[in-house]
């Protein structure tokens, strides 16, 4: 259950050290005198739209966050004595939709923060330590792991969360409950889950403390005392689900009125003490509903895609990093450089999208923002052709290659912007092509889509 976890000494000199990221999140530790230098990116280096966040700078007496280099910076605060020399100080930074939040370890609240009116999708970042400072740094991609007991109390033990999902294995007998709130106290709105409840024969969802509850399963036996158990818990705009650790939903329940969550909290009771492990994931892997690859599919859902024929047997073949294997299916041109169909996950979503490899990315159309992907998948292994269409209709023998959170189908598709031919994702319900251009995600009513010949 362990993050990703990185120690990296940074000279006294600007130059980033680039790591890709895996979150929208980075939680850190740096000890330094002062300008501790964290930089934002679509790619490994500092040649496209970049955010900088200062941290200790002008003599570790202010922070600051500037874009693309430029002056003055978007956002600047007194910070004074904020790091230290002879000590690590931890922080964390998020980022969602061009809205950028930097804090204190330990403080939900941020000191510094942006927001971006034209965001762009960002796929590393980067650490120096400049203006007379080394710096020693501890980094962890998304949430640390939590390891925590529990008395049997009704008191919940606390936590920041700055994710929408958790990875919890518990270890007890029974009444193991879950709270997420808007702080790190019983406060009012509360979603409580409560795990192997009336003696581990049930579990259920509350809301506010209040009966009756909102979800009722029976789950006998859910919990031990003698082995941990491990669950999913995750949440989006009020949609509240539990997993077990195959991936089953144990219950589920939509808030018409939902709040922000920024605290979690631990509990057992009712004569039951327990051990806890936690960790935030990324929300995908539990609400994205993947579509089975055409090959496991009935030939008749995917009209003109021929099971094992050599023109229709298409293959999603994992990859990142900009490496595109052999047979990948070419799809448009940016100042010269082939472009191939690409997919990624994004926020539940799965997204069709172009891979260009001198960027090391897949880049995906979401939320009106270019969403830069280092992990993917490349179409591979087919032929397919370029049919015309218009105002989200989708032409016969199309290939469905993502869905978005809610499970509506979404297609491979391409239109011209600038001179360049871009592959996005066709969404019928929205009547356009989107495609990622330029940071933005473009929209488009005359397109091209990806079809059997």
């Amino acid at each position: 259950m362990a993050q990703p976890h990185y120690q990296l000494e940074t000279p006294d000199r600007m130059e980033y050290t680039f790591l890709s990221v895996t979150a929208g999140s980075i939680l850190f530790k740096v000890q330094a005198a002062n300008d501790a230098h964290i930089a934002l990116t679509a790619g490994p280096n500092e040649t496209g739209p970049l955010y900088e966040i200062f941290i200790g700078g002008w003599g570790n007496s202010k922070s600051a966050i500037r874009k693309n280099k430029q002056k003055p910076e978007v956002a600047i605060v007194d910070t004074p004595g904020i790091l230290s020399a002879s000590e690590p100080r931890g922080f964390w930074m998020r980022w969602i939709h061009g809205d950028l939040d930097v804090g204190k370890e330990g403080q939900a609240q941020p000191f510094l923060s942006y927001k971006d009116p034209e965001p762009f999708g960002i796929g590393h970042y980067g650490i120096c330590t400049g203006w007379g400072a080394a710096g020693t740094w501890y980094i962890e991609d998304g949430d640390s792991s939590k390891r925590v007991d529990t008395e049997d109390k009704l008191e919940y033990n606390w936590h920041h969360v700055q994710q929408g999902c958790l990875n919890v294995e518990v270890c007890s007998p029974h009444n193991a409950h879950l709270a997420l709130t808007c702080g790190p106290c019983d406060s009012d709105p509360m979603y409580e889950v409560l795990l192997g409840g009336w003696e581990n024969m049930a579990s259920v969802i509350r809301y506010r403390r209040e009966k009756p509850d909102k979800v009722r399963a029976n789950t006998p036996a859910l919990l031990s005392q003698g082995e941990f158990r491990r669950f999913c818990v995750a949440w989006k705009n009020g949609h509240v689900r539990v997993t077990d650790a195959t991936g089953n939903v144990i219950m589920e329940w939509i808030d018409p009125s939902p709040f922000g969550i920024s605290h979690f909290g631990v509990r057992t009771a009712w004569g039951a003490s327990g051990k806890w492990r936690v960790c935030c994931a990324e929300r995908p892997d539990f609400y994205a509903r993947p579509s089975a690859p055409p090959a496991q599919m009935a030939a008749g859902a995917l009209p003109g895609w021929a099971v094992d024929g050599a023109k229709g047997c298409a293959t999603w073949v994992d990859c990142s990093h900009g490496v595109v294997p052999p047979n990948a299916v070419p799809a448009g041109f940016d100042n010269g450089e082939q472009l191939y169909v690409g997919r990624a996950r994004h926020a539940g979503d799965i997204i069709p999208g172009k891979v260009q490899p001198s960027h090391q990315m897949c880049y995906v159309p979401w939320g009106g923002v270019e969403q830069a992907k280092t992990e993917y998948q490349v179409l591979c292994n087919c032929e397919p052709v370029w049919l015309p269409a218009t105002d989200g209709r989708i032409p016969p023998g199309a290939l469905p290659a993502g869905e978005t959170e809610g499970v509506e189908p979404l297609f491979v598709g391409r239109a011209t912007h600038n001179g360049v031919m871009c592959v996005g994702k066709v969404q019928e319900t929205h009547a356009v092509c989107y495609i990622p251009y330029g940071g933005k995600e473009l929209a488009f009513n005359e397109y091209e889509v990806l079809c059997a010949q």
